[in-house]
């Protein structure tokens, strides 16, 4: 099945969902011209636990519904770190800590800044 939303669409789709289930931090990073891996990265932070697995199953929950093909799941709110692959676009839903450890703003600093809420 193809996907009904073009990755622009998708991305800001991603950002729309953990926006409204009150993330914060939320970064959208062009990756089109940095690497071939996907072509937008989504960066977020979730306040607790619980909120990473909220924000989590929203987005799974809400893209399903808009059409996208399955996301491959990886870590867990457990862990601080939610990496949530729809193919062209990636969301990582990190807990402020985490995401101050792996400074993946840094790793990507060539990135264009798309969207950028705090």
């Amino acid at each position: 099945m193809e996907d009904s939303l073009n990755s622009n669409e998708l991305a800001h789709a991603v950002v729309d969902v953990i926006a409204n289930k009150k993330a914060s931090n939320i970064l959208l990073l062009d990756m089109q011209n940095v690497t071939y891996l996907a072509d937008y990265y989504v960066l977020c932070d979730g306040s607790s636990k619980r909120q990473i697995d909220a924000i989590t199953d929203d987005l799974l929950e809400k893209l399903k519904k808009a059409g996208t093909q399955s996301a491959i799941i990886e870590g867990n709110a457990e862990s601080g770190w939610v990496l949530v692959d729809f193919g062209s676009v990636i969301a990582h839903v990190f807990s402020p800590e985490k995401r101050n450890y792996y400074q993946l703003e840094d790793l990507w600093k060539d990135a264009p800044i798309v969207v950028r809420m705090l």
